[in-house]
């Protein structure tokens, strides 16, 4: 069901407003596939661009909330605030990825060694880190996951021909660029 102020109509069960089939369904009937305009191949393949992101989303979330448990130092009331808007920032990436995915009626990896296969970060949970050095860290990773954003914006848009998850990938870049920068500050 959805909003009718786009003068759509209500669908539920494949029927209008008025009780008659839908018109124009893009839905295979005969095997449940989303028809949108985009190969299944390519949407298979996008759903595999996502899943990598979301396990890069998923290390960065993790790292910033092992930082904001274990930061010490002079700065150390501002830096747990700081991590802490970050990992429920990238909370919220993380469902909108994982949303995403399974808006092209893929599936979303959901599972540690999923994260740990999947992942183009690196995960280094025996090392230790002063404040200076978890800004350091985390800066690295956001700054890794726009270079991986700017190539998989590439993917989905010109091999792909998915402009609707190309759009979603440039604001989450944005929004990394914008965390970077807060990180960013604090080694000058």
């Amino acid at each position: 069901m959805y909003d009718t102020s786009h003068g759509l109509g209500k669908v539920f069960d494949g029927r209008t407003r008025a009780g008659s089939p839908a018109r124009n369904s893009k839905f295979n009937q005969r095997d449940g596939t989303p028809e949108i305009g985009i190969a299944n191949a390519d949407r298979k393949a996008v759903v595999g661009v996502l899943n990598r992101l979301l396990a890069d989303e998923f290390l960065l979330y993790v790292k910033s909330r092992r930082f904001h448990w274990n930061v010490e130092g002079p700065n150390f009331s501002e830096l747990h605030a700081l991590f802490q808007k970050h990992y429920e920032e990238l909370g919220q990436v993380i469902d909108d990825v994982a949303e995403r995915a399974r808006a092209l009626d893929g599936t979303a990896a959901g599972s540690l060694q999923e994260y740990l296969e999947l992942t183009r970060l690196k995960e280094e949970s025996a090392r230790r880190y002063d404040a200076r050095g978890m800004i350091t860290a985390l800066l690295a990773d956001h700054e890794t996951v726009i270079r991986n954003l700017r190539n998989d914006l590439q993917v989905c848009s010109n091999e792909h021909k998915d402009e609707g998850t190309t759009d979603f990938l440039t604001g989450l870049m944005q929004a990394h660029e914008k965390m970077a920068w807060m990180l960013r500050v604090y080694l000058r």
